[in-house]
């Protein structure tokens, strides 16, 4: 195994993008590609670390860029900044998502027509967009993202196969939040699935998480688990 990373240039409109993307080079041929949705602070370490371990599972592994080239949250509050034009455009969240998908077809590794992809917080939201709107991908996975439709959401049939990695502590995410993600899912025809973790609050993947009065708490554990039920999702999507 040689994991082998490096970023590429993309654009969506004006804004130029910079994804990080890593393969294993002891694999021959065109793989499957995960894209990597981040979380509120933009395209950091921790997805990139992502798109390393997804090249060891034999997949291309790319982490999106939404916000642009370089563009990093320091704090909540330019987090905050930096993710709201998204959620309150959701037209333009799927706009910048489709350039990702776009992007990553064109790595020479990639087998075009095996495309999944996992999202984290904020994250999460991207890839449940991705297959709500009916993009070409095979499947998605949540963790801890975001639940919520768009505002205007046509309903349309869904042919990605989804999974909601949640936690049940999660105070961004409540149980009717849940509900009704479910019931969305249902109604939309999807083969979906939630794994709802207990004693999980949201942000249970990251090790940095340690604000239980902010809601955000690394659960090592259900990082481990969920990891897992990840792997049997792709596992499942492309062998």
């Amino acid at each position: 195994m040689a994991i082998v990373s490096n970023t590429v240039n993309y654009l969506h409109n004006d804004i130029a993008l910079e994804a990080f993307f890593a393969y294993d080079t002891a694999i021959t041929g065109r793989r499957p590609a995960v894209l990597i949705n981040h979380a509120w602070a933009g395209r950091d370490v921790f997805v990139n670390e992502k798109a390393e371990l997804l090249a060891g599972l034999g997949y291309v592994g790319f982490a999106v860029d939404m916000y642009g080239k370089g563009v990093l949250g320091a704090t909540p509050e330019e987090n905050g900044r930096l993710m709201q034009p998204f959620i309150d455009d959701r037209a333009l969240l799927l706009e910048r998502l489709l350039a990702a998908v776009s992007a990553v077809k064109l790595l020479p590794w990639v087998d075009d027509s095996k495309i999944a992809a996992i999202g984290y917080c904020f994250g999460g939201l991207c890839v449940l967009d991705l297959a709500r709107a009916g993009v070409d991908v095979k499947g998605v996975v949540s963790f801890h993202g975001l639940l919520t439709a768009p505002k205007h959401n046509a309903n349309k049939s869904i042919t990605a196969k989804v999974l909601a990695l949640h936690g049940h502590d999660d105070p961004m995410v409540p149980v009717e939040q849940v509900v009704a993600f479910e019931q969305e899912m249902t109604e939309a025809g999807a083969d979906w699935q939630v794994l709802n973790f207990g004693r999980t609050m949201h942000a249970f993947t990251n090790p940095q998480a340690n604000n239980p009065d902010f809601g955000t708490v690394y659960q090592p554990d259900t990082d481990r688990r969920s990891w897992l039920a990840m792997q049997n999702f792709l596992t499942e999507l492309f062998f």
